[in-house]
């Protein structure tokens, strides 16, 4: 059904959604992210899942968002960059917003877009020699719509160390950021997250639902107006100067203009 996401189920009703573009990191394409969209809504709407795991093949989390993707919106119209904009929105929100516990399997590096992953699912587990970072300004770009997720997640005063820097982190600090919340060694990473998935086979689904949807209303709100605000702020980056020149700067492998 998929072509970038792979969803297998356990006859517990675990579900594993899969993140399939190992060769390219993981990162999100325009079809991916229509993919997470559809994932989501089948996952919500399949009564016999009782949690959702998101995992990754190959050695990368999720390096954000794909580059050949970015590139495309440097000459799309203002109109189409809003759309390709309000899809990965629509589709972090999909997650976020998931009925379903989501707990998130990291084994692996998270950039960008990557990092909006990890900050959707309900807690995260990685491995302690995984690389963190929000490096979107390396490229002239911001991090617009994963931006609800993240300072939801770490809270403003901790993002405010990491948000605009594009500084690289480990996961020993993404524990400390609230995105992880423990690190174990690669190869104990499926029975830490066996057990974080064990005690919601013991709770009644429904009232887990309903659980997640409390934290959610009376958590950080994340309304329609927020994301409208950060698509926004996503084209205004895209159709901006900078992110031109970081990406094409990025192709041509070269330093931007504004590295010494």
């Amino acid at each position: 059904m998929f072509e970038t996401l792979k969803i297998e189920t356990d006859a517990r009703g675990v579900a594993t959604l899969w993140l399939a573009r190992a060769d390219k990191h993981n990162a999100m394409s325009g079809l991916m992210i229509d993919e997470l969209s559809q994932a989501a809504d089948q996952l919500a709407r399949d009564a016999s899942v009782r949690v959702v795991v998101l995992a990754a093949e190959g050695k990368s989390f999720c390096a954000g968002g794909d580059l050949r993707w970015m590139q495309s919106q440097m000459t799309a119209t203002s109109d189409e960059r809003r759309g390709e904009a309000c899809k990965l929105a629509m589709a972090l929100f999909a997650l976020n917003t998931l009925p379903k516990p989501l707990i998130g399997r990291v084994q692996g590096n998270a950039f960008g877009g990557g990092i909006g992953m990890m900050a959707v699912c309900d807690v995260c587990i990685g491995v302690t020699d995984a690389k963190f970072g929000l490096t979107e300004v390396k490229l002239g770009l911001i991090p617009a719509t994963i931006s609800p997720y993240v300072l939801a997640r770490m809270g403003e005063d901790k993002a405010r160390r990491v948000f605009m820097s594009a500084r690289l982190f480990g996961a020993h600090e993404a524990v400390s950021l609230n995105l992880l919340a423990r690190i174990v060694a690669a190869e104990d990473l499926d029975a830490a997250i066996a057990a974080e998935v064990a005690p919601y086979l013991l709770a009644a689904p429904g009232a887990v639902a309903e659980s997640k949807r409390l934290t959610r209303m009376l958590g950080p709100q994340i309304t329609p107006e927020i994301i409208d605000a950060t698509i926004d702020r996503l084209v205004g980056a895209w159709e901006g100067d900078e992110a031109p020149e970081g990406i094409a700067a990025f192709f041509e492998k070269r330093k931007p203009r504004w590295q010494a």
